[in-house]
């Protein structure tokens, strides 16, 4: 993750995980409690005592600074904005501007005052009804787990760009000179269309003696284009559509629109036909490639069988060339030799070493003709051609055999257009049913299989599952571990589908997708949303321990737990809210931000809203424990302590 990322969810995060502190300190000030100074002290105290392992040196002293650091780093900002920070704050804010304030806050708070009045109506009501409550839960629940399929599926959101990329494959064969025409011809005719700010181009693209044949060639040409103003999707599929029209004039001509490389990606779609017979396969990916053009959510169809390059194919009759003293071998190695060359010698120059190859005249080897009246015996007394030992023959060969898992394969690959990928896959898999259901599909011995993109999703999804699970079992360790207790945090853990509701009805609302951004913001929000049920649990349980009776603690602990609850989402909802609003202004790498923006909104803002009615009617119908039970704890804990703090006076510890 890169570092402006890190610093930026720290920045958002700093809300949600610093101002309930700041937001207790307040309240305990303005119902006339004194501070606790030395709690207080005792945390930077906690820093002074390891600054005492700082002069250790060498490598054993290294985790003692950097753990010492770390402290101050913590520490500090919270000591100093909880005890000196807020308190000269609230000084000055009631002697100054504390009248005003006292206005100004009792009228802004009267909507506060209004919720807090009809929650407490409510709150009771919905604890004589728990089994209404938990049904209407379960079918929200429910509901939203049934809409996630209307939501879509992406890998990564695509990403705005300045600029893009048109691949121009004209036929095998074709010469330089009609290639360069061609981009000149598209240069021309779009160089000062609106919204382009530069384009340039390059015609032919490597040699036929490259490795990788099919992505170089004469016949190919390259146009980058970059748009003004930084450019916008809008604005892109505008100009890659008058560029298709332009480009679909040109009979044979591919095209394949692309990006700047940000994530190395595949094509969004590729199918994998395979299957033994080449020319099955051939006609099947012809086939799906015809199925993908018809249907318009699919752009820059290709198929790496659908063109194939110009060849000459040489046929041995070995018996005759046995009869006439040659081997295959040898006849191959005379023919490359004459056509491609061979090297003789290396010419110095300045330095450098230039091969010098010695090979058959241009005339020699211009023509199917010419190569079949090539001597593939030179020196012998009596010279022999290449037509007498063997079939030369003028054809077009597959452009590309792919292979997977030692099976032959044709690979159809294609761009979306208004689909998402997890859409984009099951029309595909419709597409083929409804084929072969009508006419036999792509053909008898034909395997299918959708990759690219489609499956980096989908093995991303699995990981990315895992990972969620292992989030809600490490925070139900952790809280059964500060609870001491496995009831409690299981209580907790009912925030988490609340969530999971408002995050869907988010999503839904903005017409976003799931993809791997937003099961980042689901991971989030398991930290998030627990929150408000553990100070709610927690001030519940400080109750009960007190003697105040179980239904009148849920009551009391929510009363008085609903302002910091309700200041702390807020804090943190307006936090994320510049992500989640980032596309509007247009800002870079939006939209990568603004779905883990919205998913932690909308997942937030509705958990708290659900968790102060859910939990307490859960936390009553599971905790069967008594009152006097807490009483007794609480009692337990305080001797426990006091027998403690003795032990260390009688021993002469400092307490």
């Amino acid at each position: 993750m890169p570092t402006a990322l890190r610093w930026l969810l720290a920045i958002v995060l700093a809300p949600a995980t610093f101002t309930i502190g700041a937001i207790l300190a307040v309240r305990r000030m303005y119902h006339g409690f004194v501070w606790p100074i030395g709690s207080a002290l005792s945390r930077p105290k906690q820093a002074l005592l390891f600054a005492l392992l700082l002069p250790i040196r060498a490598v054993i002293g290294l985790p003692f600074w950097l753990l010492f650091l770390l402290i101050v780093m913590l520490v500090g900002p919270i000591f100093f904005g909880a005890v000196w920070l807020i308190s000269r704050a609230w000084r000055l804010s009631c002697a100054v501007i504390g009248p005003i304030m006292r206005k100004l806050s009792d009228w802004t708070m009267l909507p506060y005052h209004r919720l807090e009045a009809a929650y407490l109506r409510a709150l009771p009501g919905a604890m004589k009804r728990p089994g209404l409550v938990l049904i209407s839960a379960t079918l929200v629940f429910a509901i939203s787990l049934m809409a996630v399929p209307l939501l879509g599926t992406d890998l990564i959101p695509q990403l705005a760009q300045d600029r893009f990329d048109v691949t121009v494959k004209l036929p095998p064969g074709t010469p330089l000179r009609e290639t360069d025409q061609v981009v000149r011809d598209v240069q021309a005719a779009h160089s000062r269309e609106a919204g382009i700010a530069a384009l340039y181009g390059v015609s032919g693209s490597g040699t036929r003696l490259d490795a990788s044949p099919t992505e170089s060639g004469e016949n190919i040409g390259k146009l980058t284009i970059a748009m003004t103003d930084g450019g916008s999707d809008a604005v892109e599929a505008t100009l890659s559509d008058k560029f298709r029209d332009t480009l679909s004039k040109y009979p044979g001509a591919q095209v394949d629109f692309s990006r700047p490389e940000l994530f190395s990606f595949s094509m969004p779609l590729e199918i994998e036909l395979s299957g033994q017979d080449l020319g099955d396969i051939q006609r099947a990916g012809q086939k799906m490639a015809a199925m993908l053009r018809e249907n318009p959510h699919y752009a820059d169809v290709k198929s790496t069988v659908e063109q194939g390059f110009p060849e000459i194919q040489i046929v041995f009759d070995q018996e005759r060339a046995g009869a006439l003293g040659l081997t295959t071998r040898q006849i191959a190695d005379s023919v490359v030799k004459k056509v491609r060359g061979d090297v003789a010698t290396r010419y110095s120059f300045r330095s450098r070493k230039i091969d010098v190859l010695v090979r058959a005249r241009e005339n020699d080897r211009a023509s199917v003709d010419s190569i079949r009246k090539l001597i593939i015996n030179p020196g012998s007394a009596n010279p022999i051609t290449l037509d007498s030992v063997a079939q030369v023959v003028a054809t077009t060969g597959p452009s590309e055999i792919h292979r997977a898992d030692q099976v032959r394969v044709a690979i159809v690959s294609a761009n979306l257009r208004d689909i998402d990928l997890g859409t984009a896959v099951r029309e595909v898999e419709q597409m083929v049913a409804d084929s072969a259901a009508r006419d036999g599909g792509l053909g008898a011995g034909i395997g299918m299989h959708i990759g690219g993109q489609g499956e980096e999703l989908s093995e991303s999804l699995t990981s990315l599952l895992f990972a969620f699970g292992l989030a809600v079992f490490l925070v139900y360790l952790v809280m059964a571990s500060q609870f001491e207790s496995l009831l409690h945090p299981f209580v907790i853990l009912f925030t988490i589908p609340l969530a999971l509701v408002g995050a869907v009805l988010a999503l839904l609302v903005t017409n976003s997708t799931v993809s791997v951004v937003v099961f980042i913001g689901l991971i989030l929000l398991v930290g998030l949303v627990t929150k408000n049920a553990i100070i709610l649990i927690d001030k519940v349980n400080q109750l009960r321990e007190s003697g105040v009776a179980k239904r009148d603690a849920l009551v009391e602990g929510a009363r008085s737990r609903l302002r910091p609850i309700v200041m702390t989402t807020t804090c943190t909802l307006f936090g994320f809210l510049p992500l989640a609003a980032a596309p509007l202004w247009g800002s870079p790498g939006a939209e990568v931000r603004s779905p883990m923006a919205i998913t932690v909104i909308g997942g937030l803002l509705v958990s708290t809203l659900l968790t102060l009615i859910v939990i307490p009617v859960v936390y009553d119908l599971l905790d069967r424990r008594s009152d006097e039970e807490y009483v007794r704890r609480a009692k337990r804990q305080r001797e426990l302590i006091e027998s403690e703090i003795d032990s260390a006076a009688e021993e002469g510890l400092p307490g």
